[in-house]
């Protein structure tokens, strides 16, 4: 390739220019890719701890059982919240047996993204809400 004297260096601006936008938005795919994550983390915790929350005999059972089920899942899938609100709903515990009755759970988790450099906002909030049936002719 022969090319004239006006064109020398162009190739290398022009990576020079394309680089940045590249990391750029690779740093945006891995953070929708963490979103994503974290989100089906924070269900998947909202929804064990509303799980265990219905199979537990007692309210204060069913909160330290549902609390510890949550803080169990966000830890197995490596999801470090700064912190994570965990909400146990169980004032329906109260119901007498043979009255339909259910236990909710609600995470807010607030994840961190400054590893990544990018400008703007370097945090992201995720939030989740399950419920569950609890059993409605067992003893409460």
């Amino acid at each position: 390739m022969n090319r004239s004297k006006g064109e020398r260096g162009s190739a290398s601006i022009e990576v020079a220019m394309g680089v940045p936008a590249i990391a750029l938005f690779l740093a945006l795919v891995i953070l929708g890719g963490r979103i994503a994550l974290a989100q089906q983390a924070v269900q998947a915790a909202a929804a064990d701890a509303a799980r265990t929350a219905s199979l537990a005999r007692t309210q204060a059972d069913a909160r330290s059982q549902a609390q510890h089920a949550a803080n169990r899942v966000l830890a197995n899938q490596g999801v470090h919240c700064t912190p994570a609100t965990i909400t146990i709903d169980t004032s329906q515990f109260t119901r007498p047996p043979g009255t339909p009755a259910v236990v909710a759970a609600s995470i807010t988790c607030r994840l961190t993204a400054t590893d990544l450099g990018l400008p703007g906002p370097t945090s992201f909030t995720v939030t989740a809400h399950q419920t569950s049936s609890i059993d409605t002719y067992r003893g409460r």
